[in-house]
């Protein structure tokens, strides 16, 4: 990897954003316009296809489709998965909540009310309630008081107002079953490996409902034979407890994720209540716990802690690169800039740990100044860095967005790509994905 070469030519890209890129690294806008479209014929799928794909055969640095493609269709939805997949995701990511009768069923929140249309079903006017999630009332209609042949009966909707909503009740809610039977029958189809990436929604929640997720996402896995450390699965969480007694239940990859509320003009963030700490210590009678916020878990005392049960952490992007409020022109986050990425990717490496960041979306208010309205920018400023994987609401960005930096950062990879992998220069390779060439 010609790491220098390459962190020199992404600081230029960054540094003259304003004013236009290197034509190395940029011909026009509309290069990356068209991107996307190009992704379909550039996603190469050489990796045989698996029962058990084991974790090592998947591109790095992993895309991860977030909610499916969110960023296209509605979240949490076979439809959705199988457009990440189409479009070059390494996995998809399931939120897990429970249904009355105990099934796990994919949706962001236990609340339905604004990934549903439940609201327009007069069958269930009555179940409307309030309740009380993570400290904080809420107020609609909530998995938990429906059965899973009820919620099969509802449909999906596009909870962001600014993304497509021409596809809002067309599709079912799937079960975790569902999503997972999916992954394999795509991977079949595609010929490459597909894993699952899914969250515990808020654990100490439902235990307060006799709906305790770890053993039912156990009991999953174990079914469908993909309970090992090589199963192309990793399972994630906010909650620290909820990992610890997962980790004396399984051997699959765990994830501790990372979350704050806000970030301060100054670039430091917002702990906030309900994101200022995992649930699980905010309930506790633990001082220790009880003084801590997200915070401890980015520190080398926290990435220790963490190594004791989980194998990854998954921080909320603005723990690696932050950003501070200047007042440009534009909408959300084009207003403000960035302060230079910190240490925490080479820190949690140090302590044994990968390190999965979120959220990246394509929207220019969700993009900072200095990507110049360019969501590619972010990926090749993440990837330079090291990280390991990344959760994204429009896996082609991603992906197409790790093909070039592949092309920036290795001459053999280029030529890999274009000439083919079976080639006398590239024979030396085990396997048959350009992916591969370091």
């Amino acid at each position: 990897m010609n790491t220098n070469r390459h962190r020199h030519l992404l600081q230029q890209q960054i540094e003259v954003a304003a004013h236009g890129f290197p034509a190395r690294l940029a011909r026009t806008t509309s290069l990356w316009r068209w991107s996307a479209c190009l992704l379909l014929s550039l996603v190469v799928a050489a990796v045989p296809a698996f029962a058990d794909p084991p974790d090592g055969d998947f591109p790095r640095p992993l895309v991860i489709g977030h909610r499916g493609t969110h960023g296209y269709l509605p979240a949490h939805t076979l439809e959705g998965y199988a457009l990440a997949i189409e479009l070059g995701a390494d996995f998809i990511e399931p939120d897990l909540v429970a249904t009355k009768d105990g099934y796990l069923i994919a949706r962001h929140e236990p609340n339905l009310i604004a990934t549903t249309d439940v609201s327009t079903r007069p069958q269930f006017a009555n179940r409307k309630r309030k309740a009380i999630i993570d400290g904080v009332e809420e107020e609609g209609w909530f998995a938990s008081d429906f059965t899973l042949k009820e919620i099969k009966t509802l449909r999906a909707v596009q909870d962001f107002a600014d993304r497509p909503q021409e596809f809002n009740g067309l599709f079912e809610i799937p079960t975790f079953e569902e999503v997972i039977a999916l992954a394999k029958r795509k991977s079949k189809e595609k010929g490459r490996a597909i894993g699952v990436y899914p969250e515990t929604k808020h654990p100490t929640y439902h235990k307060s409902l006799g709906l305790a997720l770890e053993p039912r996402l156990v009991k999953i896995l174990s079914a469908e034979g993909w309970d090992h450390y090589d199963s192309p699965v990793f399972i994630q969480s906010f909650e620290q407890s909820n990992l610890q007694e997962l980790r004396k239940m399984t051997r699959n990859k765990l994830v501790q994720l990372v979350d704050a509320n806000d970030v301060n003009p100054d670039g430091t963030l917002d702990y906030t209540a309900p994101f200022d700490r995992p649930y699980d210590w905010t309930v506790s009678i633990d001082p220790n716990l009880l003084s801590r916020t997200f915070a401890f878990f980015v520190t080398d005392a926290g990435l220790k802690e963490i190594k004791s049960y989980a194998d990854g952490i998954g921080p909320w992007k603005r723990y690696i690169v932050s950003t501070v409020a200047a007042n440009l022109p534009g909408p959300g986050e084009a207003t403000r800039t960035l302060l230079p990425p910190n240490d925490l990717i080479e820190r949690a490496h140090k302590a044994g740990l990968f390190v999965h960041t979120w959220t990246f979306r394509n929207e220019q208010r969700r993009l900072v100044s200095d990507y110049s309205g360019n969501p590619i920018n972010e990926y090749l400023q993440f990837y330079d860095l090291g990280i390991d994987g990344v959760f994204s609401d429009f896996a082609d960005t991603a992906v197409a967005a790790r093909v070039l930096f592949k092309i920036l950062d290795s001459p053999a990879f280029a030529r890999c790509f274009t000439e083919g992998p079976g080639k006398r220069a590239f024979r030396r390779f085990a396997s048959d994905d350009c992916f591969d060439l370091n």
